[in-house]
């Protein structure tokens, strides 16, 4: 069984996550939700990167990929010729920060993807730069693959004026977009910007041909609301279609964590969610999973030998990409 990763490697430069550090500088973006499945997918499943990055990182980017146990042996990222994407983190608190990201990493064109999705038998679109794809290709792969789909919108509520610093901003077309997918996760503050009450918008988000819509809310855990009629994620030989019935919705609360480092939560949650109903998994129990893996990953530094973290492999919190 093979899952489909779509999304950028990042390099990021962070200041202030550790007020007693110099500026830290680390693979981010999807290396997060890449370390996420290595950690929760089914020993059957492999992971096929959908990833474009730069020349000027792209002996790295592989390196990383071969640190991971479930990557499809002779699968690499799509080198372009461009600089690969970089972003600055300026944290101003606890859990919130500003963004401003460089670099010129294209987005897919159905062309492009169509044929690298043809044999597998789900994907996983997360919107690290928020160019990965425009509406128009997300259709596309929506009428183009029938497996499931799952994305986390994140980037796509974050605007880039010329300066490159990233504007949190009400999602166009919310809509259509939501349409594209089985499985939609946003923020709270994301889901904020779409405006009205939150039990109205999760209805709206349902109405649009979504299952699972999924809210991260921080420290505090995540909340989903699931349309069981349109269930769709299992594929396993184990899973089954759940049965019909009413919108159901629970807030999954997350374990307390001392040292809380954000970086990251969003992604290994959504990965290890995911990674959970592929396998069968009824949606709070691998919600429950998402927060505990995004709650590990809160004590650690950095995605590298995030993985090995997640899955308890390491007795203490490392320090990742800090060295």
């Amino acid at each position: 069984m093979k899952v489909g990763i779509l999304g950028s490697l990042v390099w990021d430069i962070i200041h202030g996550r550790d007020a007693r550090s110099a500026p830290i500088e680390e693979w981010g973006g999807i290396a997060y939700a890449l370390a996420g499945f290595d950690a929760s997918l089914d020993p059957d499943w492999q992971i096929v990167p959908l990833i474009k990055v730069g020349r000027d990182l792209a002996r790295e980017a592989q390196a990383f990929l071969r640190t991971l146990e479930h990557i499809r042996r002779g699968t690499r990222c799509v080198e372009v010729p461009v600089p690969n994407n970089r972003v600055t983190l300026r944290y101003v608190s606890e859990g919130r920060r500003c963004e401003r990201m460089s670099g010129g990493v294209p987005g897919w064109t159905w062309a492009e993807l169509g044929p690298m999705v043809q044999d597998l038998d789900a994907v996983y679109v997360n919107f690290i730069s928020g160019f990965e794809l425009s509406l128009g290709t997300a259709r596309a792969l929506r009428q183009g693959f029938r497996g499931p789909l799952y994305a986390d919108l994140h980037s796509l509520f974050l605007g880039m004026p010329q300066d490159g610093m990233r504007e949190l901003r009400p999602l166009a077309d919310a809509g259509d977009w939501f349409s594209c997918f089985d499985a939609v996760q946003m923020n709270e503050e994301e889901m904020q910007e779409l405006g009205g009450d939150p039990l109205n918008l999760s209805a709206a988000v349902l109405r649009a041909g979504v299952s699972l819509l999924v809210v991260t809310l921080g420290p505090r855990g995540a909340v989903y609301f699931e349309d069981p009629r349109r269930t769709r994620f299992a594929v396993s030989a184990a899973g089954a279609p759940q049965a019909a019935g009413t919108v159901r919705t629970a807030l999954v609360e997350a374990p307390r964590v001392e040292g809380l480092d954000p970086t990251g939560c969003g992604d290994v949650l959504g990965a290890s969610v995911f990674s959970r109903l592929l396998a069968g998994e009824p949606v709070e129990s691998a919600l429950g999973h998402g927060v505990r893996m995004a709650s590990r990953n809160a004590a650690f530094r950095g995605a590298a030998g995030l993985a090995r973290h997640l899955r308890g492999e390491l007795q203490t919190a490392g320090t990742g990409g800090d060295g």
